[in-house]
């Protein structure tokens, strides 16, 4: 099976790009903010075309001190969507993309137990660091992320369409790695971290966002092979953070293993964040339109849901047709 896939998704770059039929099942198309941003982008969820909203909340956020947990937040944005009569999304943020954002629980930052509770994201190209993530590897500091899930799923379970496990891509330094870390134990971390939330929410759906893996591209180290069968055998949703139509790397990786099992999960949920926005088609020069990114999105990767980015052109220009906006 990893052999095939790995095939097959490399073969996927070399063919011409190919016409997708469209629509076979259009997605539905949320909103997606930040915590704290859903009262000013009441207009963007009061659009017909939105199905809902999918909020990200730190940890730090919704658990001020330890077993202290505070989600007013969550239930003050839930509110707003319910009385409009659509669906909610939350999705826990426990890794972080600036320099300057460690945004935990202090406890986990000055407790030697919990190791410091995060290390530092290191980019490559160029060389520098570039943010943060909790260490899920670390047994004290993922059974503390485990008690968050099972007190969310306690308030919300049922009552909000589903929760979002960020992304499985991780960038650390690779010549002098984290204390305790390993491929494998990472791995089995962020699994365990999946299945934890599946038994916890038993109404709501979970999803993994599952990208990339450290020490797997292209499956070579059968970490994305493994996850995926694990999804399917545990009814966990899939997805990722990102929808960019045939962009290599994601079809070397998850997009090929999305588009397999598209009908053995219970759902796939994906976002167009901001950066996404930025990506140009090679075929036309320009950066993908809405009707390019759902194409390819319910076509070749069978998207259920869709969470867009508040900066979508089509989202803050009403005027726009859908064909003609980005």
């Amino acid at each position: 099976m990893n052999r095939i896939l790995g095939l097959a998704g490399a073969l996927a770059l070399l063919l011409p790009t190919p016409a997708l039929a469209w629509p076979p099942t259009k997605p539905r198309d949320f909103v997606y903010l930040g915590q704290g941003d859903l009262d000013e982008n009441l207009p963007i969820l009061d659009r017909p075309d939105i199905a809902g909203a999918e909020v990200i909340y730190v940890w730090a956020s919704l658990e001020p001190q330890k077993d202290r947990y505070d989600f007013s937040m969550v239930e003050h944005d839930l509110a707003l969507v319910r009385d409009r009569g659509k669906a909610m999304y939350i999705e826990i943020g426990d890794r972080f993309f600036q320099p300057d954002a460690r945004y935990v629980p202090k406890y986990l930052l000055n407790d030697p137990q919990y190791g410091g509770g995060l290390s530092p994201q290191i980019e490559t190209k160029p060389a520098k660091m570039s943010g943060w993530v909790t260490q899920q590897w670390n047994p004290n500091v993922r059974h503390r992320f485990q008690a968050l899930l099972r007190a969310l799923a306690r308030k919300f379970d049922g009552r909000i369409g589903g929760i979002i496990l960020t992304e499985t891509a991780v960038s650390l330094d690779k010549e002098k790695p984290p204390e305790g870390f390993t491929c494998e134990k990472y791995f089995d971390a962020e699994v365990e971290n999946a299945l934890v939330a599946k038994r916890a929410f038993r109404h709501s759906a979970v999803v993994q966002y599952a990208n990339f893996w450290p020490c797997d591209w292209a499956n070579s180290g059968g970490y994305m092979s493994r996850f995926f069968e694990i999804a399917a055998a545990r009814h966990i949703g899939v997805g990722g953070p990102d929808i960019v139509p045939w962009q290599k790397g994601q079809m070397l990786n998850s997009y090929a293993f999305i588009r397999v099992y598209k009908d053995k999960v219970p759902i796939v949920a994906m976002s167009i964040q901001e950066p996404t926005l930025e990506y140009v088609n090679a075929e036309t020069g320009k950066p993908y339109t809405r009707d390019e990114f759902e194409r390819f999105a319910s076509v070749y990767l069978g998207v259920d849901d869709i969470f867009w980015s508040r900066e979508s052109p089509w989202l803050r220009d009403k005027g726009r047709e859908k064909g003609d906006s980005r």
